[in-house]
């Protein structure tokens, strides 16, 4: 069973940041309240108005925030939008990122990831790390700008050099795909394990696939286990599936499949559909709990239902065989199509029989062979795609056969090639 590839998550947030602090003679008695965080938001909120009336940038930052988030006063984005904007405008760093934001999220005025930008880039040049992060995220997407991984690495590294650890992580992602910079896997591992040492949960499972994998450092499953769990006991789904995934195969700890079901299933309840189809073979083969056909097609099913192909494969098999289920070739054909249609191999064999043998679908011997044909490009089961298309072509006839192939070409232009399930 494979494992998760690596991914980068950028967020976008506001944030107020720390207050200013002013020489007391500078501050007026409503800036002071303002800045007290151990005042209640209700008390608070008219000492930023007046302090934000006078003119104070870093209360009209706060007074913005405030307004957002609907702390003190009902949320308004407009609002935030017209506070940010004026301590923006008056050079405040904070301000510009948390404007950029609104424009990037399209929060209190249309989405314009251009006006995104543009503030972004005003608080990255005053060294925020934040604004330095997310104007790398928008080079990398090309949102506002011209797609450019160059720039993208240039922001990622001014703002994980001041530990950034959502730029750290993105840093090592570059370095891990050569996107603008070459590919080098011990600098992504790198930069991955900073933020992962700092608690950074993507970072963690990126940093326990290249352990896994042996990139960038030696193969190592124990340490792969150990950045996987850090990052599984947070949450993070793909971690918690792949901790499945290693309990199942014992890489690195003994095989325990109660384990690996109970992994799987932490991840499948957050609805990641690998760990959701897995959860369901585990139930169907009776192992680290015990054997539940019904369990298993529920799980099957949400997994499907999100498109998973293998899932729709399993599910096709479960109404075949009545496993689960009551036997209903009509919706086991409904099932293998939708896995089929995505390039699964198997599903593409199955559907085939059904055809050839007119179960769940009027017997066609044009479709079963179309399908097989497909099946076999693939080469599965040690050729069984073959055996049964060489088996059904000795029942058509020439004028079929010419139909089948013709029909068999279409549907190779149009639907993907992947291999056969786990």
């Amino acid at each position: 069973m494979s494992m998760v590839s690596i991914g980068a998550l950028a967020l976008m947030f506001a944030m107020t940041g720390p207050p200013v602090a002013f020489p007391q003679s500078t501050q007026s008695d409503a800036l002071r309240s303002c800045l007290n965080e151990g005042l209640a938001s209700a008390v608070r909120f008219p000492a930023c108005q007046e302090a934000a009336d006078q003119g104070h940038a870093v209360a009209q930052n706060e007074l913005g925030f405030m307004y957002n988030y609907g702390e003190g006063i009902l949320k308004d984005d407009a609002e935030a939008v017209k506070w940010y904007r004026r301590a923006a405008e008056q050079g405040h760093t904070i301000a510009q990122f948390n404007l950029g934001v609104m424009y990037h999220n399209g929060d209190g005025v249309p989405e314009n990831d251009a006006e995104a930008v543009k503030w972004y880039r005003m608080a990255a040049e005053q060294g925020d790390a934040e604004a330095q992060h997310n104007l790398g995220v928008m080079y990398s997407n090309g949102e506002g700008v011209p797609e450019n991984d160059k720039e993208a690495v240039k922001w990622y590294r001014l703002a994980a050099e001041q530990g950034d650890t959502k730029a750290q992580n993105n840093l090592g992602k570059m370095y891990s795909n050569g996107e603008g910079v070459p590919e080098n896997d011990a600098e992504a591992v790198k930069w991955y394990r900073m933020a992962a040492e700092l608690g950074y949960t993507i970072a963690q499972f990126n940093l326990g696939l290249m352990y896994h994998n042996g990139d960038g450092v030696s193969e190592n499953d124990a340490e792969a286990v150990k950045w996987f769990r850090r990052a599984a006991k947070q949450g993070h789904a793909d971690a918690q599936f792949n901790l499945g995934v290693i309990y199942g195969n014992g890489e690195g700890v003994p095989e325990n499949d109660a384990e690996a079901v109970k992994w799987y299933r932490m991840a499948a309840e957050q609805g990641d559909t690998n760990a959701q189809n897995s959860l369901g073979k585990m139930y169907g083969n009776g192992e680290g709990v015990p054997e539940n056909d019904a369990e298993a097609v529920k799980w099957y099913r949400m997994a499907a239902e999100q498109g998973h192909a293998l899932a729709q494969y399993n599910l096709g098999l479960v109404y075949s065989n009545g496993e689960g289920v009551p036997e209903n070739d009509a919706e086991a054909v409904k099932w293998y199509r939708m896995a089929a249609e995505q390039g699964n191999a198997e599903a593409q064999n199955n559907i085939g029989s059904m055809y050839a043998r007119g179960e769940g679908v009027p017997e066609d011997y044009v479709q079963a062979y179309a399908w097989y044909n497909l099946a076999a490009a693939q080469g599965i089961d040690g050729g069984l795609a073959s055996k049964n298309k060489d088996s059904l072509r000795k029942t058509m006839t020439p004028s079929q056969i010419e139909k089948a192939q013709a029909l068999s070409a279409e549907m190779h232009r149009r639907i993907p090639q992947r291999t056969s399930p786990d």
